[in-house]
């Protein structure tokens, strides 16, 4: 079990890392944030895949039973291996961008609320909020947390589906 959460787990990590960096590229180059969420969040349905293989493997292995726990478990692992290479993928981006991701995002941000229409009011509490979450972003923990929080949803949901789908009780002899 263990070796298939490593094995699908990396293929995830590797997968989620490569399109990660070629979303980045695609909305540094143009500064569309909304697409680049748009294809992280597709990148991540496309890496995390590797559950159902997993689970769907290790059913094989167990001469075609699994429970849902297992299949459960198998599911979360690979989503934890998965977002760890995702999340040093981002911290190894951001070390080598040539940008400040946090203030490229926020004024974005803020540039959006301004055209529909924001009240000073609603910007100056945007601001604050945005240098809270500017100061939290500066610790290194902090992040990795938070990058590992963005994957780890997707992946709970595909290991719920996965092992709904695979879990088979063995056939009991009457």
């Amino acid at each position: 079990m263990n070796r298939l959460i490593l094995i699908y787990g990396c293929i995830a990590g590797i997968v989620v890392s490569a399109l990660m960096m070629i979303t980045m590229q695609i909305g540094h180059d143009n500064k569309d944030f909304a697409m680049g969420e748009v294809l992280g969040y597709l990148g991540m349905f496309i890496a995390l895949s590797m559950i159902f293989l997993a689970v769907y493997q290790q059913r094989k292995l167990n001469g075609g039973t699994i429970k849902f726990g297992k299949a459960f478990l198998i599911g979360l692992g690979v989503t934890i291996v998965a977002g760890i290479f995702y999340s040093i993928t981002w911290e190894i981006y951001l070390a080598n961008s040539e940008g400040d991701f946090i203030t490229e995002y926020w004024t974005t941000v803020m540039e959006q609320m301004k055209e529909k229409g924001a009240s000073d009011q609603e910007l100056d509490a945007a601001k604050q909020e945005m240098a809270m979450w500017a100061d939290y972003y500066k610790n290194p923990a902090i992040r990795f947390g938070m990058t590992m929080m963005e994957i780890l949803p997707v992946g709970l949901v595909f290991s719920l589906v996965a092992a709904l789908i695979f879990k088979r009780k063995p056939k009991q002899l009457a």
